[in-house]
C-alpha cells in the first residue's frame, strides 16, 4: 500500500499521543535524506524518523540505530540551531493529504520563544523535509527546489512556504454525500478511479477496499448507475472515513503465497481476508516492519553503486580481453606447420632456386608421406626463405606461452571480480562496504583516499550462526574476511565449506576436534550456498573439507585458494532454512 493519507492520519494520531509536549534532545542526519530527531516526552526517549528518499519517504518513530557522519550536514546543523530544547506542541496532517507539520516551540537568537515549524512532504521523487518560521518563511530544507528545477513552486530559504498544488481534491473527513452523489452522476470514471482522483490522501489500494464493501461493479463507469447504488458506495466510504476520524485503526502486513510482505494496511481490509496477515501493535511499528529491509537493500544499493560500476568495468574489460586472447589463440594454432615449412626448405634447399613462387615436396614428417606445396617470397633466397618461416614459428610460439600466462591471470581476476560483485550485492551495514573498498584499494582498483584526522576506520565481523547440534558457524561478508577465517581464524580440525566453481563465501564450522553430526554440515552447506552466488538456485553443489588441506597459493588474490580431499553436498537455500539456524549478533 502507498503511505496514503490514511496512514498518515494513523501516524499523526500516535505521535500526538506519544510525543506532543515533548522536549527536542538531539538531532541527527545518517543520510543526505533522512532525519532523526530525539524527543523526550513523558519520561521516556523517542526517536522521530523523517525520511524524503523517493522510493520509501516517511515519519514514523523509530527504534533502529543507525550512524552518523563524523561532520553534521548542513540541514542538521540549521535543524539543531533552531529546533535543539523545543518542545512539541502539537503534529497536524494538512487536508488528509501526505503533508505533516510538526510545531515547535523554541528560543529564538534574540533568547525570546518563537513557533518554527518541521513539514515532511510525502511526495515520491517530490518528497521533501522543511523548516519554516513563525512567518511561513523557508529556514532551509533537505531539498532545495529552485527555479530552473520547478517554476510552479520554489523551496530555497527566505522564500515564504507554499503547500504544493492540491490538483483540487477534496477532503475526505469533510464528506458531504448530496456533493458525492452529484460528483459522481457526473463522472464518467469507474468507482475505484473516481474516489482516489476526487479525494485527497487516497490510494488505489484504500478505493479498491471501499468498493469491494459497497459491492461497486468496477466495470461500470459512475454515471450510469443508479443513486443507490452510488449511496451504496457513499456509505462505504463514509463508514471507513469515520472509523479513521475516530482513530481506530488495524495495523496489519498482508503477505503473499511466498510469505513476504506485499501490502500494508491502517485498517481491516475485508478484500484480502484470505490473506495471511501480521499485526503491528502501531502505526510506526507497522511501517518500520514493512520498510526496514527495503529502505536497507535501497540505502545499500546507493552506497554500493559506485562499486558495482567500477567492478562490472574492469568485469567486462576482462571479458573483451578473453575475446581477444581467443582471437589470437585461435590464429596460431597451427604455428607448427611453420616449423614443418622451414625443415623441408632446409632439407630441400639445393632443390629451390631464387625467383620461385612455391614449392612442391614429399613431407616426410607425416605419416602418409603426402604432397605438400610452400608459399615462397621470389624476392628471397631458398636460405631466407626457409628463415622467414623459423622466425614466425618461434614468435607464435612465444605468443602461445604468453598467452596461456595472461589467459590464466584473466580467467584469476574474472573469478576474483566476480566474487566481489556477489560481495557487494550481499552487504548490510557501510562496515561491510568499508572492507570491500579497502580490498579494492590495496588490489590497485581504486585510488587510496587519505584518511582525516580523528577519522575511525568502521570494521565488519564475519556473521556467526549456531548450529542445531550446538556448533559455531563463521560465514565471511567479504574477501577479506574469507582470507582471515580461513587462514589465520580456522584451526586445522576445522571443517571449510565453500560452493564449487561458484562465487561465495567461506564458511568455517568449529569442530573442537570433534566430527560434527550430519545436520550441522547440511546447515553450514545451506549457509554457504545461501550466501553466494547461488543463492536463488536449487541443488547447489557445496564442497567441503577439512581444514588442513586448503592453502592459498602465492600471489593469489584475496579469497582465493585451492583444497583437495574434499566431498560436496548439494543443498537448496532458502530463507526459511536460513531463519531456522540460531544467529548470534
Amino acid at each position: 500500500m502507498a503511505l496514503d493519507g490514511v496512514t498518515i492520519a494513523a501516524v499523526v494520531k500516535e505521535l500526538n499521543s506519544k510525543i506532543a509536549n515533548g522536549r527536542v534532545d538531539k538531532i541527527y542526519q545518517p543520510e543526505k535524506d533522512e532525519v532523526i530527531v530525539n524527543i523526550r516526552a513523558q519520561g521516556s526517549n523517542h526517536k522521530l524518523l523523517l525520511t524524503a528518499n523517493p522510493s520509501h519517504a516517511r515519519l514514523c518513530l523509530t527504534n533502529e540505530a543507525k550512524s552518523n557522519p563524523i561532520d553534521a550536514p548542513l540541514f542538521c546543523m540549521l535543524m539543531r540551531k533552531h529546533l535543539s530544547g523545543g518542545k512539541v506542541l502539537d503534529i497536524e496532517q494538512e487536508d488528509f493529504d501526505r503533508i505533516i507539520k510538526i510545531r515547535i516551540e523554541s528560543m529564538s537568537e534574540m533568547g525570546d520563544l518563537s513557533v518554527k515549524t518541521l513539514i515532511i512532504e510525502i511526495m515520491g521523487k517530490h518528497s521533501n523535509i522543511i523548516l519554516i518560521d513563525h512567518a511561513d518563511i523557508i529556514l532551509g530544507s533537505i531539498k532545495y527546489v529552485s527555479f530552473d528545477t520547478s517554476s510552479v513552486r520554489e523551496v530555497l530559504p527566505g522564500k515564504s512556504y507554499v503547500s504544493p498544488p492540491s490538483k483540487g481534491k477534496l477532503d475526505p473527513t469533510k464528506l458531504d454525500e448530496l456533493q458525492f452523489i452529484q460528483l459522481a452522476k457526473s463522472s464518467p470514471e469507474k468507482a475505484l478511479d473516481f474516489l482516489y482522483k476526487t479525494y485527497s490522501g487516497m490510494s488505489p489500494f484504500f478505493a479498491s477496499e471501499v468498493c469491494f464493501r459497497a459491492d461497486s461493479d468496477d466495470n461500470m463507469s459512475l454515471n450510469s448507475k443508479s443513486n443507490d447504488k452510488i449511496l451504496t458506495l457513499f456509505n462505504a466510504f463514509s463508514q471507513l472515513m469515520n472509523k479513521i476520524k475516530d482513530g481506530k485503526f488495524d495495523f496489519n502486513i498482508l503477505l503473499d503465497k511466498n510469505k513476504k510482505p506485499m501490502e500494508f494496511s491502517c485498517i481491516s481490509m475485508e478484500l484480502f481476508a484470505a490473506y495471511d496477515k501480521i499485526e503491528a501493535e502501531s502505526a510506526s511499528e507497522l511501517l518500520e516492519m514493512y520498510y526496514k529491509s527495503r529502505d536497507s537493500q535501497f540505502r545499500m544499493s546507493q552506497k554500493t553503486a559506485d562499486l558495482r560500476k567500477m567492478v562490472k568495468l574492469n568485469f567486462d574489460r576482462c571479458v573483451k580481453k578473453q575475446d581477444v586472447y581467443e582471437k589470437t589463440l585461435k590464429g596460431i594454432e597451427n604455428r607448427d606447420r611453420l616449423k614443418v615449412y622451414g625443415e623441408l626448405l632446409t632439407a630441400n634447399i639445393y632443390a629451390i632456386e631464387k625467383g620461385m613462387n612455391t614449392f612442391t615436396t614429399v613431407n616426410f614428417y607425416s605419416e602418409d608421406g603426402e604432397e605438400i606445396t610452400i608459399q615462397l617470397d621470389p624476392t628471397k633466397t631458398p636460405a631466407e626463405n626457409a628463415q622467414k618461416y623459423f622466425k614466425r614459428y618461434t614468435k607464435e610460439k612465444r605468443t602461445f606461452i604468453a598467452l596461456k600466462d595472461q589467459m590464466k591471470q584473466n580467467k584469476e581476476e574474472l573469478a576474483y571480480l566476480d566474487s566481489v560483485m556477489t560481495m557487494i550485492s550481499s552487504c548490510n551495514d557501510e562496515a561491510d562496504i568499508e572492507d570491500i573498498r579497502e580490498e579494492l584499494t590495496d588490489n590497485g582498483y581504486l585510488k587510496k583516499k587519505p584518511k582525516r584526522k580523528g577519522q575511525k576506520q568502521k570494521t565488519s565481523k564475519p556473521m556467526h550462526f549456531i548450529s542445531s547440534d550446538g556448533f559455531d558457524i563463521y560465514i565471511g561478508k567479504n574477501n577479506k574476511q574469507n582470507d582471515e577465517l580461513t587462514l589465520k581464524f580456522a584451526e586445522s580440525l576445522d571443517i571449510w565449506f565453500h560452493t564449487k566453481d561458484i562465487p561465495g563465501s567461506h564458511v568455517i564450522v568449529r569442530t573442537g576436534g570433534e566430527t560434527p553430526p550430519n545436520k550441522t554440515l547440511t546447515e553450514a552447506a545451506t549457509l554457504a550456498a545461501y550466501y553466494s552466488k547461488a543463492k536463488e538456485s536449487s541443488l547447489v553443489p557445496v564442497d567441503y573439507v577439512i581444514k588442513k588441506h586448503v592453502k592459498k597459493p602465492n600471489g593469489a588474490k584475496p579469497g582465493m585458494v585451492i583444497y583437495d580431499n574434499h566431498s560436496t553436498a548439494y543443498v537448496t537455500p532458502t530463507e526459511e532454512a536460513v531463519s531456522e539456524i540460531v544467529k548470534k549478533e
